[in-house]
């Protein structure tokens, strides 16, 4: 009997089964027909999704609640380019992702054939690395260092383009079980030398901060700066993709810092005679007025990726280095400071200035996110969309766990938060809420299908002001309240929408409803469940720092005069 000679497609199938794939996201079209052939036969789960962005985002969300990569397989040319969202997602935000998309035979490449599109063109600058595979006996090799790239180092997503005639003809090679990219190199620990100088300048500062960023999370960093900060007597704060790297209810813990963080987080980034980013790159969110940013202060810097120092802040020490490894092995060198007199100023800080909210004038979004907070929120994994939503979930509901906040940071992508809470919660089976707004949920809304089919058990919450809120606000405060854009006239009524995919909900619009609402959402476990809270219209996001403007020109509050336009990017 002849053996089967392995396909392409199959043996891509087979490099995914070998790196330990259980779940691919996509949707599949003719040039990518032979790598879902080779599925069927697979152990790997497929989940159709209902558009080739939610795919990215679900993959993404459980890349970032799992730490291993998501990979997603999609066919060509508009198959292709509905990832590069997902991609830009990804990448701006570290996320490890492996993209397998279909593309035409070989030699139609560049002659405009149908669903044909450059790719990997299209997508280079949204990529950690790509591939366009032209040679069947390459594909071992290709799967093997896409897997090694996307998850080492600084995370990113690794796209693979496939032609038909690849992935449909005879592949031979053998698996490749070790990568050789000689120009690819990867910090570990930290140089000692640096790592004796960072400890010597901490050790003569009276006014401390870490600064706590998303490597912080990526490396599981969270026990050993925590140490750090207690041997110190040092306050932390985070960025939003920081959250959860350490509990933010430690008593050392500030909350979030920049445009929308915490007052007191940002009065003492203004104060402090020190600041150290450990997995944080300094993003305009965060320093606000480049010049005026701690310019007093000694700055310490430790970062995976070299290509970060010196970008936006020229530090005193920077050390490339695995954050975990790099705080483990500073630890020893410190002591206890005598910062009394400085976490005694920043308790008066968190005293003058309290995260707070209306408690009048109807049904606010800050106490919705503080009762789901109280009622077991922090003890699951949220996902949000991008908005004020967004800044309210993060100032309100506190993380205490590594991995359990999701939100797009650096590229801001409205959508994201409901696939990637699907991602999620497929991934770790763990109680996962998506917080969203009714413009971001009515992009990807199409996946209820999808999480009613694989009975996801992800609890809904809309919180529905009828517009773009953020939008309004800065038209409210900086363009003379003249609204442009921003009203969202025509929602549909989302509970009936959810009983279209046979997804159960509830509509609040009183306080006195809310938390059983929540507990409700809590106990439904059987699949998808969907809150839609009616709030304010007319609410804005504080503490807020005007783009461009310096953490000294914080608001508190509405401002009583015109405001000017602000200087920064939105």
């Amino acid at each position: 009997m002849t053996q089967k000679t392995t396909s392409g497609g199959e043996k891509v199938i087979q490099c995914l089964e070998r790196e330990g794939v259980e779940v691919i996201y996509g949707y599949s079209g003719g040039a990518a027909m032979p790598l879902f052939d080779a599925l069927v036969d697979s152990k790997i789960k497929f989940v159709l999704v209902r558009h080739e962005q939610g795919a990215t985002h679900m993959a993404d969300g459980y890349a970032r609640a799992t730490g291993k990569p998501g990979v997603v397989l999609v066919t060509s040319g508009p198959g292709a380019t509905n990832c590069v969202t997902g991609l830009l997602t990804a990448l701006m935000d570290s996320v490890p992702m492996i993209v397998l998309t279909g593309q035409t035979i070989t030699s139609m490449l560049g002659k405009d054939a149908f669903q044909e599109a450059d790719v990997t063109g299209i997508t280079y600058p949204v990529v950690k690395h790509s591939y366009l595979v032209k040679n069947a006996a390459d594909i071992p090799r290709v799967m093997k260092e896409a897997f090694h790239i996307a998850t080492t180092g600084r995370p990113g997503p690794v796209l693979i383009d496939l032609p038909k005639d690849i992935t449909q003809g005879p592949c031979t090679a053998p698996f490749v079980d070790s990568v050789k990219l000689p120009g690819y190199h990867i910090p570990g620990r930290g140089d000692a030398g640096l790592l004796k100088k960072a400890a010597a300048l901490l050790m003569k500062s009276k006014k401390p901060v870490l600064y706590v960023g998303n490597g912080a999370v990526i490396s599981g960093a969270g026990k050993a700066i925590i140490e750090l900060a207690e041997k110190l007597g040092a306050p932390i704060v985070n960025t939003l993709l920081g959250k959860g790297a350490c509990p933010e209810d430690h008593p050392l813990h500030q909350g979030m810092l920049g445009m929308h963080g915490t007052a007191y987080a940002n009065r003492t980034v203004e104060h402090c005679d020190l600041i150290m980013a450990i997995g944080a790159r300094w993003d305009d969110r965060i320093t606000g007025k480049l010049s005026e940013f701690c310019k007093d202060a000694v700055k310490i810097h430790i970062d995976i990726d070299v290509a970060e120092f010196n970008k936006i802040v020229r530090p005193d020490v920077a050390i490339a280095a695995d954050a975990k490894l790099a705080i483990e092995d500073l630890v020893p060198l410190v002591f206890k400071l005598d910062t009394r007199d400085w976490l005694k100023d920043i308790a008066g800080w968190r005293k003058q200035y309290p995260l707070q909210y209306p408690k009048k004038g109807g049904l606010r979004a800050q106490y919705v996110l503080d009762r789901l907070d109280k009622l077991g929120g922090r003890d699951c994994i949220i996902s949000t969309d991008v908005g004020q939503h967004q800044m309210w979930a993060a100032q309100f509901c506190r993380t205490t766990k590594n991995r359990h906040w999701l939100s797009s940071g650096g590229a801001g992508t409205m959508g994201f938060g409901f696939p990637a809470a699907i991602g999620a919660a497929m991934a770790t089976g763990k109680p996962t809420w998506c917080v969203v707004g009714d413009g971001g949920f009515q992009m990807t809304l199409c996946e209820l299908a999808t999480a009613m089919l694989q009975k996801v058990p992800v609890k809904i919450l809309i919180i529905n002001n009828r517009c773009l809120g953020m939008i309004r606000q800065w038209q409210e405060l900086f363009f003379d309240n003249r609204i442009s854009g921003a009203d969202l006239e025509g929602n549909p009524d989302f509970i009936k929408l959810a009983a279209s995919y046979n997804v159960p909900g509830k509509r609040v619009k009183r306080a006195a409803d809310v938390a059983k609402a929540i507990k409700w959402a809590m106990a439904h476990n059987e699949g998808p469940c969907l809150i839609e809270v009616e709030v304010v219209k007319e609410d804005n996001v504080f503490p807020m720092i005007p783009a461009g403007a310096p953490l000294s020109e914080m608001i508190i509050e509405k401002p009583k005069e015109k405001m000017e336009k602000p200087t920064g990017s939105t």
